[in-house]
């Protein structure tokens, strides 16, 4: 990383999300690397209140931050008392923002754009009034069905999710021209690590084939599943961009994934390797054919540029740093 245990003494942090996966990670990645920064997280946690199609619409866990000894406020970020007493009772050097209706298969429309597009620009006026840097979570889903690999400049979401990032992309670009914080968004493609089993139906399928493994069931794939290619990036790779957007070269929207495309059936294959299984694969049609990204695939050039960030899990590296954490969360919260 390039960052000393010294260079965040007495700085700032704010981590929307921060009971989130991607949000929790960093938390936990500040306090373990830089223990004289202060990190603030905000998060709305989860509640009873769900979506219309039955999802949460909050996935933040108290689980995921046991052991962190911060502060945490409970708030939704749509709360404009709760950003102007931000804004005036804190003084932050770094604004991480992982917070979002997250939901890509979320009708909402209202909600969504509310939440990721119009509450961001508040958050972003926040980063300019305390002179922080803003990183923040866009995602592969700008990118709807264009062809491999994605750059950016050639985004078309056929979903609100992926139409709320690129506009939040968009609004970062204009504040980019009319200030000196530096602004980085960072394009996540499909990410799996621990802290991610509170999204629910939303985890990795990493995750899920994991514990249908354990459980002794079948792995159950769509059909050509060797052909259904996807960016897997494990969280390791996803906090180490994060942290070396806080001093980059250039403010930009860049990607983060692996660079390279694997298989459905590559996660499940390492996945009984790893926990010892040999359970036979149960091929179903697949429903979606015709609205499925069948490859994705980052380009990653602009943002080793940028960042400096080089990729460091394969595949095989990512769930075998994950299987013990697969199993763990398999005897506590799933049997």
């Amino acid at each position: 990383m390039r960052y000393t245990k010294n260079d965040l003494n007495d700085q700032s942090i704010l981590i929307t999300g921060g009971a989130g996966f991607i949000g929790s990670n960093l938390a936990f990645y500040f306090q373990n690397n830089h223990p004289d920064a202060k990190v603030v997280i905000l998060d709305s946690f989860r509640s009873g209140e769900t979506l219309s199609n039955g999802n949460l619409k909050s996935f933040g866990h108290f689980k995921n931050l046991l052991g962190f000894n911060g502060e945490i406020i409970s708030g939704d970020i749509n709360d404009k008392d709760l950003l102007l007493n931000l804004k005036l009772n804190y003084k932050f050097d770094y604004i991480f923002h992982e917070a979002a209706i997250s939901d890509t298969t979320a009708l909402e429309q209202d909600l969504m754009v509310k939440t990721n597009v119009n509450a961001y620009k508040d958050l972003l006026d926040l980063a300019v009034a305390h002179n922080a840097n803003m990183i923040y979570a866009s995602s592969a889903a700008t990118y709807g069905n264009a062809e491999s690999p994605q750059r950016v400049g050639r985004e078309a979401p056929n979903n609100v999710y992926g139409f709320s990032k690129l506009s939040m992309d968009n609004l970062s670009r204009e504040y980019m021209k009319k200030t000196d914080i530096k602004i980085v968004g960072l394009r996540y493609f499909n990410v799996y690590g621990p802290h991610e089993y509170f999204k629910n139906t939303t985890a990795s399928m990493v995750l899920q084939f994991g514990h249908q493994l354990l459980a002794g069931k079948n792995p159950r794939l769509f059909e050509g599943s060797d052909k259904i290619l996807r960016d897997f990036i494990y969280i390791g790779d996803i906090i180490q961009a994060n942290v070396k957007a806080m001093q980059p070269k250039d403010s930009g929207i860049y990607n983060v994934g692996t660079g390279k495309a694997r298989s459905f059936q590559d996660i499940v294959d390492i996945l009984q390797k790893e926990l010892g299984t040999s359970l036979p694969c149960e091929y179903i049609p697949n429903p979606f054919v015709g609205s499925y990204q069948f490859h994705t695939e980052a380009d990653i050039a602009t943002t080793r540029e940028a960042l400096g960030y080089e990729p460091t899990f394969e595949m095989e590296d990512g769930i075998k740093a994950y299987v013990s954490e697969i199993k763990r969360i398999f005897e506590e919260e799933v049997k």
